[in-house]
């Protein structure tokens, strides 16, 4: 798994985390006076989203700035010497 895609991973389980913890929050405030500690409960995944985030937006624009094209996640990588390159791929596509 490259990078990014970590990157990605870690985002998606942290959006979750931050979903508990707001939930959490609500039923604590909703059932009375809760401590005080609960209201920062959601704030430690948010933080932590703030920066995935941050990493995942600049990404293109990192790539375009290098003058390279960054590759998806799911894109596979081809060299010229690999023996069903990029000839493979271009005769599939004109056979579409």
């Amino acid at each position: 798994m490259n990078w990014n895609k970590w990157v990605r991973q870690i985002h998606r389980w942290l959006s979750i985390a931050f979903t508990f913890g707001v939930i959490i929050n609500g039923f604590n405030v909703a059932g009375g006076r809760p401590a005080y500690w609960v209201y920062f409960l959601a704030l430690v995944p948010l933080f932590l989203l703030l920066f995935t985030g941050l990493y995942l937006f600049a990404l293109p624009y990192v790539g375009k700035w290098r003058g390279g094209a960054l590759l998806r996640a799911d894109q596979p990588i081809y060299r010229s010497d690999d023996a069903g390159g990029s000839a493979a791929r271009a005769g599939s596509a004109e056979d579409a």
